[in-house]
């Protein structure tokens, strides 16, 4: 298990020091969204090769492994403007990604929350995107990965299944976040989660480990890990049977309560 940080959870800093905070730490690898993680990017704009290549060189200096380029966008929106400009943006990360070198160009498939009528309108808005979006992957040689969310239009395990069927590509790869597939916590969570391993455990390149409680409107709270909802054993389990090499970002951050979170993510390791 390698353990990564979200890096804007730390707010935007200096190409310069970012990795060297990360490993201070004690943080082993890295999910980077540029515009949002480096106080000389404003926008995908401002991306220049020169600016790549000092990234990757800062962060192989400290031996912290760059793991996902999250690149999130509204890949299924309606509007063609939207949707046009998240592919090309997309495209320009996995461009990027040829020297920065990170295992994945990640992404949800939209940005608000969706009614079970706005996901069906949605749906081949994303397969669209996606396609278009794999086909570039496969001819730069990188890697992509989508993330499923309950309230977007990669909903549920079946349509998740069913786009990796669709595509039929070994350049697409998943993020497991199990708090954004957890709609009802009050179900029996290990068999849910064996579920999604026993499916699509092959495809899983990432996970994101996060907590949260549930308010009187059942609207989402987060929480230090451990003190939530979400049971991790079946998943840490999993894991160490068959992906122990994983890298789990530690999503949400909260820096005054990172290294609790870090020792909770060592001993749940250990415990199964």
């Amino acid at each position: 298990m390698l353990i990564a940080a979200r890096t804007h959870d730390y707010g935007k800093q200096p190409i310069d020091r970012l990795a060297g905070l990360l490993k201070s730490e004690g943080i082993d690898a890295a999910q980077l969204v540029l515009p949002k993680g480096f106080t000389e990017i404003n926008s995908y704009d401002e991306v220049t090769p020169e600016i790549i290549e000092r990234i990757r060189s800062n962060f192989e200096k400290e031996g912290i492994k760059i793991h996902i380029l999250g690149c999130y966008m509204d890949l299924g929106n309606p509007d063609d403007e939207v949707r046009q400009n998240a592919v090309d943006t997309f495209k320009k990360c996995l461009a990027f990604n040829k020297t920065l070198g990170a295992s994945i160009v990640g992404s949800e498939t939209a940005y608000p929350h969706l009614n079970d009528e706005e996901k069906k309108v949605w749906h081949p808005y994303m397969m669209d995107s996606i396609a278009r979006l794999v086909e570039e992957a496969e001819r730069l040689g990188v890697n992509m990965a989508i993330e499923p969310v309950y309230w977007h239009p990669l909903k549920d395990l079946e349509t998740t299944a069913m786009v990796f069927d669709k595509m039929n590509s070994s350049r697409l790869k998943m993020i497991f976040d199990p708090a954004n597939v957890l709609e009802y916590p009050e179900i029996d969570q290990d068999a849910y989660w064996r579920q999604w391993l026993s499916e699509l455990g092959d495809k899983i390149e990432a996970i994101h480990m996060k907590d949260f409680v549930l308010g009187e409107n059942r609207e989402y709270c987060p929480v230090c890990l451990g003190e939530g909802v979400i049971q991790y054993g079946e998943i840490v389990r999993w894991l160490k049977a068959d992906k122990p090499d994983i890298v789990i970002v530690r999503e949400e951050l909260d820096p005054k309560t990172a290294q609790k979170d870090i020792r909770y993510m060592h001993e749940l390791w250990e415990k199964y």
